[in-house]
C-alpha cells in the first residue's frame, strides 16, 4: 500500500553526509499537496486517493475538472495524480507535505524525459556507424541495411531506425531519500530523475523497497544464521 506526492524537479547539487563523503542529489519541491478526493471500496469499486499540486487560477482550469474540484470543496490546482491503495489515512481538504517520507526511504521517480527532436541511429540507439577509412564515403552515421533483397522483402517490424528522441514517460526504481527539509517541502534524492527543471514529477514509495525494507544482512533472520555459525 504506497504513499506518494506529486512535485516539480528544481534541479541537482550534492550535500555531505555525516562520513562526509560527497552524494549527487535532486532536489525536488514535494508540496504541499492537497486532497481532493478519497475513494473507497463502496463508492468506486476501488480505494485511491486523489492529490493536487500547485494552485492554478480558476479561469484556467476546464470547467468540468473546476466542477469535480468544487465538489469536494477544493481549490483549483494545475496538476492531479491519483495514487491507488493509498497507506496514509486522510481525507479530502488535507495538506500533505514532504514529511510523507523519511530519509533513509526508497522511492520511485516518475517523468517525462528531455525531448531530443529527430535524432539518428548513432545517438538514439548507440550504432557504431561506418567506417571512417578504407575508402569509406558517407557512410559514418548511417544503420547499413535494413532489408532484404529477395525474400521477403520488406523491412522487419521493430527495425531500429532515425527518429524521435525521448519526451517519454519514464520510471527510475529504488532512489534513495538522503535528505527532508520540512519548511520548505524539499526532498533529497540520491541520483537522477527523469525529467528537465521545472517538469512535474511523481514521488511514489519504492515497489521493490517500501517502509521497513532492509537488506538480508540487515534482517533478524540473517544475524540469527551468522550467530550459529
Amino acid at each position: 500500500m504506497p504513499v506518494g506526492l506529486l512535485g516539480k524537479k528544481l534541479g541537482q547539487t550534492r550535500v555531505y553526509d555525516g562520513k562526509g563523503v560527497l552524494i549527487p542529489v535532486t532536489v525536488v519541491l514535494a508540496g504541499p499537496n492537497r486532497v481532493l478526493q478519497c475513494k473507497t471500496q463502496k463508492s468506486d469499486g476501488y480505494n485511491a486517493v486523489q492529490l493536487g499540486f500547485s494552485d492554478q487560477k480558476e479561469h484556467r482550469v476546464s470547467k468540468p475538472l473546476l466542477g469535480h474540484i468544487k465538489k469536494f470543496n477544493g481549490v483549483a490546482v494545475k496538476r492531479i495524480q491519483e495514487f491507488r491503495d493509498f497507506s496514509k489515512e486522510v481525507k479530502p481538504g488535507d495538506i500533505l507535505g514532504a514529511t510523507v517520507f523519511a530519509p533513509g526511504d526508497y522511492i520511485d521517480a516518475i517523468g517525462v524525459t528531455k525531448g531530443r527532436g529527430f535524432e539518428g541511429v548513432v545517438k538514439r540507439h548507440r550504432f557504431a556507424g561506418g567506417d571512417s577509412t578504407h575508402g569509406a564515403k558517407g557512410w559514418h552515421r548511417r544503420s547499413g541495411a535494413i532489408g532484404q533483397r529477395l525474400f521477403p522483402g520488406t523491412v522487419m517490424r521493430g527495425m531500429r531506425m532515425p527518429g524521435h528522441m525521448g519526451q517519454v514517460r519514464r520510471t527510475t526504481q529504488n532512489l534513495q531519500i538522503i535528505q527532508v527539509i520540512e519548511a520548505e517541502n524539499l526532498l533529497l534524492i540520491k541520483g537522477a530523475v527523469p525529467g528537465s527543471k521545472g517538469d512535474y514529477v511523481v514521488i511514489r514509495e519504492s515497489k521493490k523497497q517500501p517502509k521497513g525494507w532492509k537488506p538480508h544482512a540487515e534482517r533478524p533472520e540473517a544475524k540469527k544464521e551468522t550467530k550459529k555459525k
